[in-house]
């Protein structure tokens, strides 16, 4: 009887970076870069992405196979579910396979979930790897609670809606003493913000995380009125078009 295959979580970088064979050696561990280099059979969103990134593996760790020649399957947004089980004939049939994220750890924020609750279901083993989530890292450098919070993704794009979803989040934050964090399509963080701050109340700390992990990295926590005297004064982040991770905790 053929034993499967082992499912490998392999974290990305968070962005592009100037240099990015060495942000490459500075986010992913080395183990992590090992693994990736044995593997021919990677599930991504996007192949193309993805095959830079193994040329950046390549660069210090010799790929199991020329790059053309490794099997890039794509999972996204667009992937019908009948679809899933056909990506993991390969690691019923004995093979290890990588899924890789497009930014950050798989499977969190990203299509690959469902792949993984199958894989668990087939009896495949799945073996997540150290890496940068920009979640985990905004919570730790926000200075809000750490002991209890939420991810709720992306809110509404329609401002009544938005501006509900907010007052929502606050309350419960409230309630619950948790830190709520949600993201937004970079080109539309400066509206978020605005939002945040017409919403929240005065005393509720906000917290904007940008570029977490990259040269231009930075994160801001202050409370709703001093983001409103900022922005007043002209003096908004330098977020957009940036991936940006937002938190709140109503005090």
């Amino acid at each position: 009887m053929t034993s499967t295959g082992i499912l490998y979580l392999i974290p990305n970088t968070l962005g592009a970076s100037d240099n990015a064979d060495d942000a490459l050696a500075h986010i992913i561990p080395e183990q992590v870069r090992a693994i990736t280099s044995r593997l021919d059979y990677f599930v991504a969103e996007n192949a193309k992405t993805a095959r830079a990134f193994l040329k950046l593996i390549a660069v210090k760790h010799p790929l199991a196979k020329p790059l053309q020649e490794i099997t890039i399957a794509e999972l996204n947004v667009n992937t019908p579910a009948q679809a899933l089980a056909g990506l993991l004939a390969p690691l019923l049939a004995g093979q290890d396979a990588g899924l890789v994220s497009e930014a950050g750890v798989p499977a969190v924020a990203d299509p690959g979930a469902d792949l993984v609750r199958l894989a668990h279901q087939r009896g495949i083993t799945v073996k997540p790897l150290v890496g940068p989530s920009s979640l985990l890292l905004a919570v730790m450098a926000s200075g809000l609670n750490g002991q209890s919070f939420a991810f709720n993704g992306y809110l509404p794009t329609d401002a009544a809606l938005r501006a509900k979803r907010i007052k929502e989040l606050e309350n419960r934050s409230r309630g619950e003493k948790q830190t709520q964090l949600f993201i937004e399509t970079p080109y539309r963080n400066a509206a978020m913000l605005d939002a945040l701050v017409g919403n929240c109340q005065a005393g509720t700390l906000i917290c904007v995380a940008t570029d977490l992990s990259l040269e231009t990295e930075s994160i801001r926590t202050m409370t709703g009125a001093q983001w409103k005297s900022q922005l007043g004064a002209g003096k908004a982040p330098d977020f957009h078009k940036k991936p940006t991770v937002f938190l709140l905790l109503a005090q």
